[in-house]
C-alpha cells in the first residue's frame, strides 16, 4: 500500500473514512466513473488504469468539464492488458487491492483475463465490482447497453413527457448515475462483509436493473395493481394539483394534493370557494377533471411574479419553489450553502468549480479536490507499489506495454 502521505492535502485524505484503500478502476464512458467517484472523494487511494492512447467516449478532452469532473482525485496507469508483460504486471497489481471496478461489456473482461474468476485465487479479498448494460448472465448478457436505451426499455420513456406526445428521454443520464451510485452502495456492504468473513467476491448491477428499480411506484402501479401507468407531463401521475404553474415571470411547482394543503392552498391563492366545487373536494375528484383545476389555478398563478407566490405559499405551509435553469441553481442561496460548486485548483485550467458530494457525514470533511491525472501520470509509483523494480518497469516500456509520458 502506498505511504503514509506527508503533505497537507495528502495528510487530509488519510483521514477520510476510505482512506488506505486500494481502487484500481478500470472504468469508462460514465456510470463506472460514477461509481468510483464516490470512492475518491471519500479518501481511497484510485488508481485509474487506462489503455495507451485511452479515450474512453466521453467525447471531450481531458481537461473538459466532464473528464475533470469524473476523474478527480485518483492517480493513473497507463497499460496494455493485452500484452503479455503488460498483463503479468496488470496482475502484480492486482494482487495489492481491495477494489475493482469495471463496466465493460460483459464478456470482455473474460477476454482480457482479468474477471472476478481470474482474480479471485490472486486475491481472495478482493472485492470485484461491475456494472453492465442488462446484467451479467441471461439472454441481453453480451449486449452492449447505453443510458438511453436502459430508458427505453426500462419504460422510463413510456412515462416522461406530456399525453399524446410520444415518449421521452429525461435530462440526465439518470441510469449511469443510479447504476453509479448503486454499485458503490454495494461496495460498502460488502466491505462491512469482508470485515466479519475476510473475503472479497464480486458486486454488480446493470443500467436495466438501475432502471426498473428506479421506476418505484410507477412500477408497482403494475405490479400489485395491474395499471399501466403513462405520461403525465409536468404534472404527478395521481395526486393533484402537483406540478408546474406560470407566474408573471417564470415557472413554478406546486405542491398542495393533501386535504390540508389543498384547504391552505385555496385560502393563500385567495379562492375560497374552489374548496366548494363538489368534483374538487377530493384528490380522486380534482384528478378526474385535472385539465379545469390546473386551467383555473393557472389563471391565478400568472397574475403575480414567482418570488411573490413563493413567499405566499411558503408562509402557508404549502411546498413549492421556482423552476431554475442550471445557472439559477448555482446562484440560489441554499444550494451554495449546501457548498455544491466546489473550488479545484487544475492544472491549465486554473481555479475551476466541480459538482461536490452530496452525503454528509458531521465531522468530516471531502474537502480534497486533485486535479484528473495526465495519461500514465503516475506509472512508476504505482508499479513500484506493486513490487516491480525500475528495471523491471523499464522492460515494460521497452516492450510496449507502458503508455504515457
Amino acid at each position: 500500500m502506498p505511504e503514509s502521505p506527508t503533505d497537507p492535502t495528502l495528510a487530509a485524505e488519510a483521514r477520510l473514512p476510505l482512506a488506505g484503500l486500494r481502487v484500481l478502476d478500470l472504468t469508462l464512458a460514465r456510470a463506472g466513473p460514477t461509481c468510483v467517484r464516490h470512492l475518491a472523494d471519500w479518501g481511497a487511494d484510485v488508481i485509474r488504469v487506462e489503455p495507451p492512447g485511452n479515450n474512453d467516449g466521453l467525447g471531450g478532452a481531458r481537461d473538459g468539464f466532464d473528464q475533470v469532473n469524473l476523474h478527480r482525485n485518483k492517480r493513473a496507469l497507463s497499460i496494455d492488458l493485452k500484452n503479455p508483460a503488460g498483463h503479468a504486471a496488470f496482475l502484480k497489481l492486482a494482487a495489492t487491492a481491495d477494489i475493482l471496478v469495471e463496466n465493460m461489456r460483459m464478456q470482455v473482461k473474460h477476454r482480457l483475463k482479468i474477471a472476478y474468476d481470474d482474480l479471485k485465487a490472486l486475491n481472495p479479498r478482493l472485492i470485484y465490482a461491475s456494472i453492465s448494460g442488462f446484467g451479467q448472465t441471461g439472454p441481453y448478457s453480451k449486449r452492449g447497453g447505453v443510458d438511453q436505451i436502459a430508458q427505453g426499455m426500462g419504460g422510463l420513456m413510456s412515462i416522461t413527457g406530456e399525453p399524446g406526445r410520444g415518449p421521452m428521454r429525461v435530462g440526465i443520464p439518470i441510469n449511469d448515475l443510479t447504476a453509479g451510485n448503486l454499485l458503490a452502495m454495494g461496495i460498502m456492504l460488502k466491505l462491512y462483509d469482508r470485515e466479519r468473513t475476510g473475503q472479497g467476491g464480486y458486486v454488480h448491477t446493470s443500467l436495466l436493473e438501475a432502471q426498473v428499480f428506479m421506476l418505484d411506484f410507477q412500477a408497482t402501479r403494475w405490479l400489485m395493481d395491474g395499471e399501466v401507468p403513462g405520461q403525465a407531463g409536468n404534472d404527478h401521475p395521481v395526486n393533484i394539483p402537483m406540478g408546474v404553474f406560470p407566474t408573471a415571470d417564470k415557472p413554478i411547482n406546486i405542491a398542495a394534493s393533501s386535504p390540508k394543503l389543498w384547504d391552505a392552498f385555496c385560502k393563500a391563492a385567495g379562492h375560497e370557494e374552489w374548496l366548494r366545487v363538489p368534483d374538487w373536494q377530493t384528490v380522486t375528484g380534482r384528478s378526474a377533471d385535472r385539465a379545469r383545476v390546473n386551467a383555473t389555478i393557472a389563471e391565478v398563478t400568472r397574475t403575480r411574479p414567482s418570488d411573490w407566490w413563493v413567499q405566499r405559499l411558503e408562509e402557508a405551509g404549502i411546498p413549492c419553489g421556482p423552476v431554475n435553469t442550471i445557472r439559477e441553481v448555482f446562484e440560489d442561496p441554499q444550494v451554495q450553502h449546501l457548498g455544491m460548486a466546489m473550488p479545484m485548483r487544475h492544472r491549465t485550467r486554473g481555479d475551476i468549480r466541480v459538482v461536490a458530494q452530496p452525503v454528509n457525514i458531521e465531522g468530516v470533511e471531502t474537502g480534497f479536490y486533485r486535479d484528473i491525472p495526465e495519461l500514465g501520470e503516475h506509472n512508476e509509483a504505482i508499479l513500484m507499489e506493486a513490487g516491480l523494480t525500475r528495471e523491471e518497469i523499464a522492460d515494460l516500456k521497452a516492450k510496449g506495454a507502458l503508455g504515457g509520458a
